[in-house]
């Protein structure tokens, strides 16, 4: 038998004994928020256009959804997946307890403040929302340096890139300019990231999950191609961020998405189709590709940019997203990687939204009927995470496994 010091000694990094199991590791409270506020918030959105509830309306409700959706919603998740990764990237121990609540707070404050934009007046607003993505990038910036992982300060400017287009969504809304720009911007962070961090996750689950059946199939590994593969992705991101409707924007992009197409079937994910848990990653990153194509489509005037938005919100960063959710939920709270049918569901809704919602500016007579569905489908899909997880997150602690017994 151990004593309690030795055991003490041996807790997993994140998962004490004692305080708020919501606030042992970052992705328990910051997961179980972005669920919730994605339904919240896409709900609102829609009760504005159905019936003319206001909403942030000093603000600009159009902007407000779109803000939220981009700075709200995806950086919990970021925040989740980040304050779970970076410590098994660096061996360090993870944010948790007082210093984990007080980040989830101004988190939560950003979100209060934009809905009351019009009590406290949109610059207050905007500086108390502008505030979370500076001090993650802090936080992850120190573990990174402090654990020496210099390989891994790519995401770190993925997260100044994040914390600039927020603060010029901010400026321009402040302004009366719409903001366009920081949201191409913000989306290409985000973009990237997943193409950054994907091809970092993918393969390795991938030929993780082949090697146990015996095989040697195995994904390519990463190499010269994958790194000039991201660097034609970014820079065909920073162009249409800048220059949309250009040639060059539509030419790099077009190039990207060749060039991800090759690299996600150099993944070899369609072996993992009998794994819906591994499989949604791979159709995840497809939306990338479609998203570069798209991109390329608009520049040639053949799809309208609300479209193009759409297709990596939904289909790149939100889909991707709700599949590390429930990957890492089931994976630190010592479930089975085995996804249930509620979660399949959750996955095929969403990836219908993904198809369903830039349909919405393509047959602008079924908009309305269009953008309905789209936000059940979303709901729906989010509220099935929540309703599964959600006991998990705040209340499913890490099994023990005790040496010498």
């Amino acid at each position: 038998m151990k004593n309690t010091s030795d055991a003490a000694r041996d807790l997993p990094r994140g998962m004490s004994r004692t305080g708020p199991v919501l606030f042992s590791y970052g992705f328990r409270p910051f997961f179980l928020a972005a669920a919730l506020w994605a339904i919240a918030s896409i709900d609102l959105w829609i009760a504005y256009l159905n019936f003319g509830i206001p909403v942030a309306s000093d603000y600009g409700t159009l902007y407000w959804h779109a803000h939220e959706m981009l700075f709200g919603f995806a950086p919990a998740v970021l925040a989740g997946f980040l304050l779970t990764a970076i410590p098994n990237w660096t061996g360090r121990l993870p944010i948790a307890g007082r210093p984990l609540v007080v980040l989830f707070a101004v988190w939560c404050a950003g979100r209060l403040a934009m809905l009351l934009s019009g009590s406290i007046g949109i610059v207050a607003a905007s500086a108390i929302d502008s505030l979370f993505l500076p001090v993650m990038l802090l936080v992850c910036a120190r573990e990174v340096v402090a654990g020496k992982k210099w390989k891994d300060l790519k995401v770190i400017a993925g997260l100044f890139v994040l914390s600039l287009a927020n603060l010029l969504f901010h400026v321009e809304v402040i302004g009366d300019v719409g903001p366009d720009v920081a949201i191409r911007l913000g989306i290409g962070a985000y973009v990237l990231l997943v193409t950054i961090v994907g091809g970092r996750i993918l393969p390795s689950f991938t030929r993780n999950w082949i090697n146990q059946f015996g095989r040697t199939d195995f994904p390519v590994p990463y190499n010269s191609f994958d790194a000039a593969t991201i660097i034609v992705g970014a820079v065909a991101l920073v162009l249409w961020a800048c220059l949309p409707d250009s040639t060059v924007a539509c030419g790099t992009a077009a190039v990207a998405a060749v060039l991800n197409t090759v690299r996600l079937v150099r993944w070899r994910g369609w072996t993992t189709w009998a794994e819906p848990i591994l499989f949604v990653l791979h159709a995840s990153f497809l939306f990338v590709p479609l998203g570069f194509a798209a991109i390329s489509l608009q520049a040639s005037g053949w799809l309208p940019e609300v479209a193009v938005l759409h297709v990596f919100a939904i289909g790149t960063i939100s889909m991707m997203m709700l599949a590390v959710m429930t990957r890492a939920t089931r994976g630190h709270t010592g479930r089975k990687l085995k996804s249930s049918r509620m979660t399949n569901i959750s996955y095929v809704l969403l990836g219908a939204v993904a198809l369903i919602r830039p349909l919405a500016e393509l047959v602008p007579g079924l908009s309305t009927e269009i953008l309905i569905v789209a936000a059940v489908g979303w709901t729906a899909a989010f509220g099935l995470f929540a309703a599964e997880h959600a006991p998990l997150l705040w209340s499913g602690r890490k099994p023990l496994a005790v040496k010498g017994r």
